[in-house]
């Protein structure tokens, strides 16, 4: 089991991870990101639960910048940030589209 998020570069224009790849892609943000910019992400990526939810597109655009200030930080080990920047860019995409960021 995994998220499917949309805006994501696959053929079904999603970004697939199982929860224990976007875990521990989170624990790799947790690091490079200031405490701030981390607790406001947070959310996305210590999921009680599985349960499908949505980021509106103004917040999505947000998130990007974070996730690409992320990836292209020296601390970021190269396959991870390889995968946030797949991730910013599906966010990025949907804010771009005025779309909401669905995870499911």
């Amino acid at each position: 089991m995994g998220w499917n998020i949309s805006h994501g570069t696959d053929r079904n224009s999603e970004y697939r991870r199982s929860y224990t790849q976007i875990s521990n892609l989170g624990q790799h943000l947790a690091h490079v990101l200031s405490a701030a910019d981390w607790r406001s992400i947070q959310y996305l990526f210590n999921r009680r639960s599985g349960d499908p939810f949505t980021v509106a597109a103004a917040e999505a655009d947000r998130i990007a910048a974070l996730l690409y200030q992320a990836a292209n930080h020296r601390l970021m080990p190269a396959d991870w940030a390889e995968d946030v920047q797949l991730l910013a860019d599906a966010a990025d995409r949907a804010a771009a589209a005025g779309e909401s960021w669905t995870w499911r």
